[in-house]
């Protein structure tokens, strides 16, 4: 068996890098952390162009109703880049809670831009300053609703906002749309250590410390190796909860808890080893680093903490 994703998904993931890496990202995060979102509006308008915003849209909206596995592939790119906004709530749930929802249209356009509450585990909305919906979802229904209080986050570029549900009450699938939002979140984090990994490496190959290039020292390679692995062993846990969820398998809440803790593990790992390497420079406001380092932070209590998820593991394997 072959569990390599394929060249088709290779090739959408290198698209992807092609337009963030032209993007300067990091100034885009950088100018939403300071309020302005203008950077980051060109930014998902790009992966609107790429399809990035319609993966998980319905076909008869003109989404591309792709496998999880392909929402996985564009997912980590995006935590890799750490681009701003709502990402998991806007790609990864949204599609789900909004369903026959006629608005799942202007949602694959990337006319539409959402975020979700869905209490307890995520009880308030990510940038609803920035989205042009937000829901509010729990107990298999979903409401519109407003921003109310906001709230900082460990990583400035994500503000935190209660929200009002306003709007009729509709039926939803509010089981899954969690575990998507898990999944989507371990698979950025998963990016997020793959990206921190390749800028130790860099890094070591340029950093001199008692007159030699620390990249030569044994105890920075096996630091950097050992990162290496945990990334490496993550990716296949997180894919592997895509294929749960699509196939409604009864193990799904087990393999994404597994895909999520699994992924925080290996974030918190590269995000150490990362300021390690590069020293205090590495979580200066002017280093790129930095925005990773929040980043993951961020992202590791997001849609469940590491703890909850093991204990959701226990439960089920109790």
């Amino acid at each position: 068996m072959n569990f390599e994703i394929d060249e088709q998904q290779r090739d959408f993931a290198a698209s992807i890098d092609a337009a963030l890496g032209s993007a300067d990202v990091p100034a885009a995060v950088r100018a939403w952390a300071a309020g302005d979102t203008a950077p980051g509006r060109k930014v998902w308008s790009q992966l609107a162009d790429l399809g990035v915003t319609a993966l998980l849209v319905a076909e008869k909206f003109d989404g591309i109703e792709a496998h999880p596995v392909d929402a996985v592939v564009a997912l980590e790119r995006l935590g890799y880049w750490a681009v701003p906004g709502p990402v998991t709530e806007s790609i990864g749930v949204a599609p789900i809670l909004l369903a026959d929802d006629e608005r799942s249209g202007a949602l694959a356009s990337g006319e539409l831009i959402a975020t979700v509450a869905l209490p307890p585990q995520a009880p308030r909305a990510i940038d609803a300053h920035f989205a042009g919906l937000i829901l509010a979802a729990g107990d298999g229904e979903v409401r519109d609703g407003a921003p109310g209080t906001q709230h900082d986050s460990v990583d400035p570029a994500r503000k935190l906002f209660d929200v009002d549900a306003t709007g009729d009450a509709r039926p939803a699938d509010t089981a899954r749309a969690y575990e998507f939002g898990v999944l989507a979140t371990a698979a950025q984090l998963v990016g997020a250590g793959q990206a921190m990994l390749d800028q130790s490496v860099e890094y070591a190959k340029q950093r001199s410390q008692f007159g030699r290039i620390i990249g030569s020292y044994q105890a920075i390679k096996h630091k950097l190796a050992d990162v290496h692995i945990a990334v490496e062993l993550a990716r296949p846990l997180v894919y592997g909860a895509a294929l749960s969820l699509a196939e409604g398998s009864p193990d799904t809440a087990r393999d994404v808890s597994a895909a999520k803790v699994a992924a925080s593990d290996a974030a918190l790992l590269a995000a150490r080893s990362a300021l390690q390497t590069h020293g205090a420079i590495g979580f200066t406001q002017e280093h790129d680093l930095s925005l990773l380092l929040l980043r993951v932070q961020a992202l590791r209590s997001a849609w469940g903490d590491p703890t909850l998820h093991r204990r959701r593991l226990l439960e089920v394997l109790s």
